[in-house]
């Protein structure tokens, strides 16, 4: 972990097993996630997205799985909505 001067922000990253990077994202003074965190699976392929704020998660989240991207909206660390789509040849399709 390196904490950087400019934003006041400790920036950390984390790996698999097998030296992928599994995790990367900041924190706080405070030592309490803070900013945005990526998370990879063991492939280095993007598994999630989305920010922190003071420890907790805050607004949009991506979440994907296959060919599936998931955005969940984070209102007070809890849950507010949930929105799943499809990748097709033409982007994202919204599912049914």
């Amino acid at each position: 972990m390196v904490l950087n001067e400019e934003t006041g922000l400790i920036e950390a990253t984390y790996y698999h097993d097998n030296g992928v990077v599994s995790q990367k994202g900041t924190f706080n003074l405070d030592r309490q996630l803070h900013g945005e965190w990526i998370s990879f699976n063991e492939e280095g392929v993007k598994i999630s997205q989305g920010t922190y704020e003071n420890g907790m998660r805050s607004g949009k989240w991506y979440f994907w799985q296959g060919d599936t991207v998931k955005e969940v909206v984070y209102n007070n660390n809890m849950v507010a909505s949930v929105d799943g789509k499809k990748k097709s040849s033409e982007g994202l399709v919204k599912n049914d």
